[in-house]
C-alpha cells in the first residue's frame, strides 16, 4: 500500500470515529491517562505544538500565556477540535496536516505534544525527527503514549492481538517510542510509566 494510501485509510478511520470519539474515550481516558493530559499541558510554553491533536482534548488544560498549533490529519476530528477552540482565552491554530510532514519552519516550536498519537501515525520515527526539526534548541518534547508492556505475560497479549488491532483501529499496541527519542537527538529527562508498563510518558529535550 502506497504512503498516500496508508494517510489515506488513516484519516478516513479517524473521520468515521469522530462523532463518537469522545464518549468513547471519556470512559477510557480516566482510567488508562489519570491525570497525564493535565501534565503534558502543564510543559507547554510559547509556542506549543500537539502533533495529532484530535477532538482537541487537551485544549482546557493549557495555561495561560500559550500558543498552541495543533495538526490533524483527519478533518472529521478536526471539526470538533474547531469546536473545542472557541472561545478559549488562548491562541489555537488548527491545521490539516501529516505528523509526518509538518508544514512547520525549522526551530520554530518551543514545545512539541504528543498523546496516544504515535501508536497510530505510519512512521513514528519519521514523526519524531519532524518534531526534533521544528524545535528550537532547548525546546521539549512531551510524549504520553501506550506502549508495550515490560512484563511478559501482557506483552505477549499486545503482540497477540497487534495485527488485529492494526488492522481494524489503526492502532500499534506493542510499539516503543521510548527507543526512537535518543535515536533522533533527544536527550531523555524523566520517564515514569503506569497501569503495569502500558502507558508512559516521557519528558525529553532538544540539546542547545
Amino acid at each position: 500500500m502506497s504512503h498516500h494510501s496508508v494517510l489515506s485509510k488513516l484519516a478516513r478511520h479517524y473521520d468515521r470515529l469522530a462523532e463518537h470519539y469522545d464518549s468513547a474515550m471519556d470512559r477510557l481516558e480516566g482510567w488508562l491517562l489519570g491525570d497525564w493530559r493535565a501534565w503534558a499541558a502543564a510543559q507547554a510554553h510559547g509556542r506549543t505544538l500537539e502533533i495529532a491533536i484530535g477532538t482537541g482534548r487537551t485544549l482546557p488544560f493549557y495555561p495561560e500565556g500559550v500558543a498552541v498549533i495543533g495538526v490533524e490529519l483527519s478533518a472529521g476530528m478536526l471539526q470538533y477540535a474547531r469546536q473545542r477552540a472557541r472561545g478559549r482565552q488562548l491562541p489555537v491554530l488548527l491545521v490539516r496536516a501529516d505528523a509526518q510532514a509538518l508544514p512547520i519552519r525549522d526551530e520554530s516550536i518551543d514545545v512539541v505534544i504528543s498523546i496516544l498519537s504515535l501508536c497510530t501515525i505510519p512512521d513514528h520515527r519519521q514523526a519524531l525527527a519532524e518534531a526534533y526539526r521544528v524545535l528550537r534548541p532547548g525546546g521539549r518534547l512531551v510524549l504520553v503514549e501506550h506502549v508495550r508492556s515490560p512484563h511478559r505475560a501482557i506483552a505477549a497479549v499486545q503482540h497477540l492481538i497487534d495485527p488485529l488491532s492494526i488492522r481494524f483501529a489503526c492502532d500499534h499496541l506493542t510499539r516503543e517510542p521510548l527507543e526512537l527519542v535518543p535515536q533522533c537527538g533527544f536527550r531523555v529527562l524523566d520517564i515514569q510509566r503506569r497501569r503495569l508498563g502500558i502507558v508512559e510518558r516521557v519528558l525529553a529535550e532538544k540539546p542547545l
